[in-house]
């Protein structure tokens, strides 16, 4: 198969976007969506991609970055299993403490969030101290996201643990989605600005590509990837009537962004930086496109496997009607 991705280039575009955005900040947090490590979906739409690129782009940040894992008390609770490769999130957690020391990346330590008192988090967390891995709890916030001033209060934010940390940007990522990373970047913008240091966030997200078109097949592949989800592409609404330009999101950061912008409001105390989600995230993914062509048939063939193994499972009886009709609806976009 011909090439369609240049990794160099990409790491060389994304690491520098990165550094740009951090040196507004004293310390910049950046959230990563997706997979950090194996992302073999991307490999698969990407021909030439790294699965383990992500990680490379961490070693290219240097002695500039650390890393903080979250991981959501409730999934360790019930057990919860990644859809890909059928391992525990707290599996897949050790994994990547595991990954990162073998990179030469700083694990500041793992937070277990929306902690409520759960016995199975209290054992993980005894399990990852006794491998000498700071285990750090951030609890429900009553009245999310809608009550603001307890929120942005020492009963809110305040309430969760600080993470102390010793690098200009700090990256917080999970062993999947729904594992409070989101929440994790403001605690900490929270616990910084009342330290009195000048604190950012932004999200670093591969896909869907905000600079190519809806519906351009590696995008339609990211709704392929996450119907469980039912994640759903759309043109970001914020980014359109902040600058009159098309650019593509998705259904849960177009939700996401009016809580970042009011919260953010009341903690600076001063204009949120970000007009829309998209100026939120930092991707320069589609620098790395060297061959479109390859790219959309490789694209075109993932949303097709995705339709075929959905197809299957609704056979023997494992998905309903619906998860069918939308696989099946996602495939026609790709065409």
């Amino acid at each position: 198969m011909k090439t369609g991705f240049d990794n160099e280039r990409y790491l060389r575009e994304q690491s520098a976007e990165i550094r740009h955005r951090a040196k507004k900040y004293d310390k910049f947090y950046l959230e990563f969506g997706g997979k950090l490590m194996n992302d073999n979906h991307a490999a698969r739409c990407l021909p030439g991609y790294d699965p383990n690129v992500k990680l490379r782009l961490l070693q290219h940040l240097g002695d500039q970055a650390e890393l903080v894992l979250c991981i959501y008390a409730g999934d360790i609770e019930t057990k919860k299993k990644r859809a890909d490769y059928g391992t525990t999130y707290e599996e897949e957690t050790l994994m990547l403490i595991s990954s990162m020391k073998d990179y030469g990346v700083s694990v500041r330590g793992v937070v277990i969030t929306r902690f409520d008192g759960h016995p199975a988090a209290r054992e993980f967390a005894k399990t990852l101290e006794k491998a000498g891995v700071n285990v750090f709890y951030h609890y429900p916030i009553k009245g999310y996201p809608n009550d603001l001033a307890t929120i942005v209060s020492e009963s809110g934010y305040g309430r969760n643990d600080y993470i102390p940390t010793e690098r200009p940007i700090v990256v917080v990522t999970g062993p999947g989605p729904g594992s409070g990373k989101f929440a994790t970047c403001l605690t900490m913008l929270y616990h910084e600005v009342k330290r009195g240091l000048r604190a950012g966030y932004a999200k670093f997200e591969t896909f869907p590509v905000w600079d190519l078109p809806l519906m351009h097949p590696l995008n339609v592949a990211y709704e392929a990837a996450t119907l469980e989800l039912k994640d759903e592409n759309q043109i970001d609404p914020h980014h359109f009537l902040a600058y009159g330009e098309i650019r593509v999101n998705y259904n849960r950061d177009v939700e996401a962004y009016p809580i970042l912008r009011t919260i953010w409001e009341r903690m600076m105390n001063e204009p949120c930086p970000y007009k829309s989600p998209t100026d939120m995230g930092v991707n320069r993914l589609s620098c790395g496109i060297v061959n479109d062509v390859v790219v959309r048939a490789a694209s075109r063939e993932e949303c097709v496997r995705r339709y075929e193994r959905v197809k299957a499972e609704f056979d023997v009886g494992r998905v309903g009607i619906d998860m069918l009709a939308r696989a099946l609806t996602v495939m026609a976009k790709a065409d």
